[in-house]
């Protein structure tokens, strides 16, 4: 029991690290992409690497910040049975929306400006100032898009299911194929997203151009 536990623990730090160096490889990417260039995949990386450290702290920050809030939900729960735990969670959520939109583009600063895992949140945060819900409209219509996505994809697996009359190996098969496949793409837009957004908002609040940005990370 305890191996298992130890291995599913192991598992799921590799499958952190591989989507955190994935996602970061992404953002080099697109400025490359951005630039006019083709992206080498393997400079894409190495510059993803040097940043994996900082770029895990931030992601155990994020998960950190998130426990942390559910705990205040169910104290607020216990305090103030009903409506303490939906006041908590409609002051946190909206709380939370916000600070998640402040460090949004936390990632291509390490990279780009390499000023550190708390001076990249600092300064993700002084570039997001003023287009916090603009940028939440984005995220927001990517996140819709991509629940409709699944919900479709949910339903083709109902189908399959139903065909087979239940659960087979082919169904199995599809299912975990097209799961994966589904994360890939959703992390891969979200990712290119937030590059984008860094690049936007440094040529809107400073005049950096996409040339310039380019040269920064080569």
């Amino acid at each position: 029991m305890m191996s298992s536990s130890f291995l599913s623990l192991v598992l799921s730090l590799i499958y952190f690290v591989c989507a955190l160096l994935f996602q970061s490889s992404l953002v080099q990417a697109t400025i490359e992409d951005l630039n006019g260039k083709r992206p080498a995949i393997g400079d894409c990386i190495q510059i993803a690497l040097r940043s994996i450290f900082p770029t895990l702290g931030v992601g155990l920050i994020v998960f950190l910040a998130m426990i942390l809030g559910l705990i205040v939900m169910g104290i607020a729960g216990m305090l103030v049975p009903i409506f303490g735990a939906i006041i908590a969670f409609v002051v946190l959520l909206v709380a939370g929306i916000r600070w998640l939109l402040g460090i949004s583009v936390s990632v291509p600063v390490l990279m780009q400006e390499r000023l550190g895992m708390f001076g990249a949140m600092s300064r993700s945060r002084a570039l997001t100032k003023g287009s916090r819900w603009p940028m939440f409209g984005v995220f927001l219509i990517l996140f819709l898009a991509a629940l409709a996505f699944q919900m479709m994809f949910a339903l083709l697996i109902g189908l399959i299911v139903a065909f087979f009359s239940g659960l087979s190996t082919v169904a199995l098969i599809f299912g975990a194929i097209g799961s994966v496949l589904i994360a890939t793409v959703v992390s891969t837009v979200a990712s290119m997203a937030i590059a984008v957004a860094y690049v936007e908002l440094r040529q809107v609040r400073e005049g950096t151009s996409v040339d310039e940005l380019a040269e920064i990370f080569s």
